[in-house]
């Protein structure tokens, strides 16, 4: 796949770049097993999710831009980066060509893209 494409997963899932291993079981996933994850109002479910490769110099890590949903229903987004497939909390940067990326992968990704009030980047 040629950089700067999508790839869509279940469950909503985009990434833009090539497949890795790790990319690739993401892709058995079914309903059943998605991801619950805490936050400050209490456990939610990832329900759709959109990733940016980005690279500073030699260092390479994957910004991640989530669509969680409670147990009462209320909607939230959480910005989150990964280094070694490995989520980390902190500040999210993102240049202005890397912000063009997200826009992209928004376009397959509607309710992400109604959340942040994005009508088209």
């Amino acid at each position: 796949m040629s950089r700067g494409l999508s790839t869509v997963h279940p469950l909503g899932r985009h990434e833009t770049g090539t497949n890795s291993a790790q990319t690739r079981h993401t892709l058995s996933r079914t309903l059943s097993d998605m991801a619950t994850v805490t936050t400050p109002w209490g456990k939610a479910t990832s329900v759709e999710e959109v990733t940016v490769p980005q690279r500073a110099g030699e260092r390479r890590f994957t910004t991640r831009v989530e669509l969680l949903v409670t147990a009462t229903g209320e909607r939230l987004v959480r910005f989150s980066y990964a280094t070694d497939g490995t989520s980390r909390r902190g500040p999210v940067t993102l240049r202005e060509r890397d912000l063009a990326k997200l826009g992209a992968v928004l376009e397959r990704s509607p309710a992400l893209r109604q959340v942040l009030g994005v009508a088209g980047m």
